[in-house]
């Protein structure tokens, strides 16, 4: 048989924000009998407390409440801050679902998010990001495997060891649709929101708390802190409100803060991040491509043109509409150089219907359902001619290249037996569709002249009348869904960049009598600061006698 009686080494204290109390707990012995000096049985008191209200001084109420200790229980502990958050128990030692296996799969998540959070291996992903981006942007994508066999031969390999095997093993002529690259795009991601859920929104919700201090010494440690002598908390609280401030009170307690949009801004810039990888990817994975070259009066269909490039390619309705060129034509500059190229385009559905008509130019492209066409190239495609006043005929043009002329195109008019194995006739250049040279059998020049001049030239005995010259627009057609999503992201990231800058201050005052004691904090301008504080304390008014009595009753009262 054991007796067993309690013991306290400590003095505890009920504290609430609403109730000024005093109390003086009545203990009662309580005896229990234990087969064991080992086991450990809990103890039962029951507690009786007076508590007086701010409201009614005078009426009083009784409050009972059991409280059970055990030798499991957590040490009682106060709040510093103030901020009145419950303090987290410890696990048990002997529980089941703190060690073992359990333990093991609930703590793995976390340190997966504390090692994909981790600054230097962001920092190692967004370079290798890079550094793909460059070499996709080195190596000529979405060429035919021949290319990459005579641009990167093994007899001869860049660098000592690069050559074509790598392109095509690794993906590298499709790079921004490749395993490696959506890999470390997708990994990147990740990582980005691991920081964001285990580092920035913790960041905002500690910001977000009205943490008010409720010693003079706990201000002082702050970044700053001064002491405002015959001052009161309550002034201070105004001109701070008057900077902005958003300020709040608790008795003698004062917490004020701004620029709290700066916390978010991290936030912010990392889903702009999300947003533009997300974009790049549907872009690269999602989207159809495809250029042609159509002579002037010719028509094709878009979905003969568009080619995928990714498993998230879907074709769509506007796929089947058909696209007639009705006119292809230049602008010149004084000089005779090319100065923009236009083409005149309509649309239509597969009723005939014309649904669209635009002229699109250079940087000027047509847009129709999600699909866009580019004016991205020019070519000459016929000569029309007359003959000996017999026609006209449509000599086809081909391109030539002679002396590094980039545009250079030519056409062959047979003169005399046409089934001699030694054919000759006359030959006509064009570097563009203003003007063309003529030259005779011999090769010797024999004039020029305009289209539509209408004007003859007689050579070797024929006689021949430029009449049109016909060309042919280069377009390039693609769809990209994701380039909404992209600008949408730069756009953000942008905005919440700018935000970012944005200092992030807290300041905390104690009125301690007669004086108040200040201090404060910020993220950003951090030399700034002090100026800035010391510009607000300058405008707090100095209390005479009468207002230091009745600011004294307000504090105690």
């Amino acid at each position: 048989m054991y007796t067993l009686k309690p013991s306290f080494s400590k003095t505890l204290f009920l504290k609430s924000p609403l109730l000024r109390s005093s109390f003086k707990p009545q203990f009662f012995p309580y005896t229990t009998q234990i087969s064991s000096p080992c086991s450990s049985t809990p103890l039962s008191f029951s507690i009786t407390c007076k508590l007086k209200t701010s409201e009614d001084g005078k009426s009083s109420k009784s409050l009972a409440k059991k409280i059970v200790l055990s030798e499991g229980a957590p040490a009682v502990s106060e709040d510093g801050a103030g901020n009145g958050e419950a303090q987290p128990k410890p696990a048990s030692k002997g529980g089941g679902g703190g060690g073992g296996f359990g333990g093991l799969v609930k703590r793995f998540p976390r340190k997966v998010l504390s090692r994909l959070s981790n600054l230097p291996l962001a920092i190692g992903e967004m370079f290798t990001v890079a550094a793909l981006m460059a070499l996709g942007t080195a190596i000529d994508q979405g060429e035919a495997p021949d290319y990459y066999f005579q641009k990167f031969p093994e007899d001869n390999p860049v660098l000592g060891f690069f050559t074509w095997r790598w392109v095509l093993t690794l993906g590298f002529d499709h790079m921004f649709s490749s395993p490696i690259f959506l890999g470390m795009l997708a990994l990147l991601a990740t990582s980005l929101m691991a920081c964001t859920y285990t580092t920035q929104i913790p960041l905002v919700k500690v910001a977000r708390r009205w943490n008010f201090l409720h010693s003079a010494e706990a201000i002082r440690k702050q970044e700053f802190s001064e002491s405002l002598p015959k001052a009161s908390v309550r002034d201070l609280g105004v001109v701070l409100m008057g900077a902005g401030y958003e300020v709040f009170l608790k008795g003698p307690s004062l917490y004020a803060f701004k620029g709290l949009a700066g916390r978010f801004a991290p936030i912010g810039v990392h889903l702009a991040m999300l947003l533009i990888m997300v974009g790049g990817t549907l872009s690269a994975t999602g989207s159809f491509r495809g250029s042609v070259t159509v002579p002037q009066g010719l028509n094709f269909v878009m979905g003969d043109v568009l080619s995928p490039s990714g498993f998230l390619s879907t074709p769509t309705k506007a796929f089947d509409t058909e696209v007639h060129v009705n006119r292809f034509y230049m602008d010149y500059y004084d000089s005779g150089e090319v100065l923009q190229f236009h083409t005149d385009l309509s649309l239509f559905d597969l009723n005939g219907k014309e649904v669209m008509r635009k002229t699109i130019s250079v940087n000027d492209p047509l847009r129709f359902d999600g699909i866009t066409i580019y004016q991205t190239d020019w070519s000459f495609s016929a000569l029309q001619i007359r003959k000996d006043d017999e026609g006209p005929f449509n000599l086809a043009m081909a391109p030539l290249k002679l002396n590094g002329d980039k545009k250079l195109f030519g056409t062959f008019l047979p003169v005399g037996d046409s089934d001699s194995p030694n054919v000759k006739g006359i030959s006509m250049l064009a570097r563009d569709l203003q003007s063309i040279v003529l030259y005779d059998k011999e090769g010797k020049f024999a004039g020029v002249r305009r289209p539509n001049s209408n004007l003859p030239i007689d050579i070797d005995g024929t006689r021949i009348v430029i009449e049109d010259a016909i060309g042919s627009s280069g377009l390039d057609l693609k769809t990209d869904p994701g380039v909404p999503i992209v600008y949408a992201g730069f756009g953000a990231l942008m905005l919440t960049t700018c935000i970012s800058y944005l200092s992030h201050t807290q300041i905390w005052a104690l009125q301690d009598g007669t004086t108040v004691v200040i201090g404060g904090k910020t993220n950003r301008a951090k030399l700034e600061f002090p100026d800035e504080m010391n510009q607000l304390l300058d405008r707090v008014p100095e209390l005479v006698e009468s207002s230091l009595s009745k600011q004294s009753d307000a504090i105690s009262g």
